[in-house]
């Protein structure tokens, strides 16, 4: 790349440094971008870089394939209901150890190391994330629904230049830890904090028209095609509380929502500030024909 062309990514880029600057983004961090040392090294590089350009990023994750493999060490085999996680009490011991003990840690580690103030959080502290037991017909255990944010501890610790990073572990009326979907976790954070936008990281590059053609990407999706895809099947498994959440966010009043592909170096750099993007955006109402593109 010449000097030109590293001055035109800048120039690009300024409308939407301009546009964004003192705005919230919430990031829910997961997929491969949680296991691959190189794709984590480019997603905490790409927070600390929003946040001294005037962004206030919020991270939240949760522990996928590390809570797994960790329960199948156990001799526990994992099961899933509609991408939710069965939990009993030993894999809600097991979802803590991993989320709070070892991700929380070393992502806030990673973060600082490259120049950034995170402090690390779960949903226990200052009571984050109330959570209640899950009111699906199937019990999942110790899995919840959100019933509560407190947004104010978010508010205060990005005011002071902190990057706060958050385990979706939930809190309940008696103190209990609940098992909450990171996606479902952060579509909530960013509705409570207003935030300007949603990005959730995966492993696929967005949501398909038909999942078994990738040349269907759909790069703009209003929230009743949505409901419909997921209604037909066409969305589904751990997609679902995906696309749940940026419809639960936008509800909430955040202005828009993105399910992009984690697997790509500085995934979050190419949504935000270059002027095509990635992925697939999710938005309250679509103009244009759904799907089409």
């Amino acid at each position: 790349m010449t000097g030109f062309d590293k001055a035109a990514v800048l120039i690009e880029a300024l409308p939407y440094i301009r546009n964004f600057y003192g705005s919230t983004i919430v990031v829910k961090y997961g997929g491969n971008a949680m296991i691959n040392q190189r794709l984590k090294a480019g997603v905490c590089q790409d927070l600390v870089l929003l946040k001294y350009i005037g962004l206030n990023p919020i991270i939240v994750h949760g522990g996928g394939p590390e809570i797994s493999d960790m329960m199948e060490r156990m001799g526990k085999t994992p099961e899933f209901v509609n991408g939710l996680r069965v939990t009993d009490a030993e894999t809600m011991e097991i979802v803590q150890m991993v989320m709070i003990g070892k991700i929380n840690t070393e992502l806030v580690t990673l973060l600082n190391r490259y120049g950034g103030k995170a402090v690390g959080l779960n949903g226990k502290d200052a009571n984050l994330i109330q959570a209640q037991k899950h009111g699906g017909e199937v019990d999942l255990g110790f899995v919840g629904d959100i019933i509560g944010i407190n947004s104010e501890l978010l508010h205060t610790l990005s005011r002071d230049g902190y990057i706060p990073v958050v385990s979706s572990v939930g809190v309940g009326p008696d103190g209990e830890s609940y098992n909450i979907n990171a996606d479902r976790a952060a579509g909530f954070i960013a509705g409570a904090l207003n935030a300007e936008k949603l990005i959730i990281l995966t492993d696929v590059e967005g949501i398909f028209a038909d999942p078994g053609d990738p040349s269907t990407l759909i790069s703009q999706l209003s929230m009743a095609r949505a409901r419909k895809l997921i209604a037909s099947g066409q969305i589904n498994q751990g997609m679902i509380p995906k696309v749940e959440a940026c419809i639960e966010a936008l509800e909430k009043g955040v202005g828009r929502t993105h399910i992009i592909d984690g697997r790509q170096l500085h995934s979050i750099l190419l949504e935000i500030f270059t002027n095509q993007g990635i992925g697939t955006m999710v938005v309250k109402e679509n103009g244009e024909e759904d799907g089409d593109d």
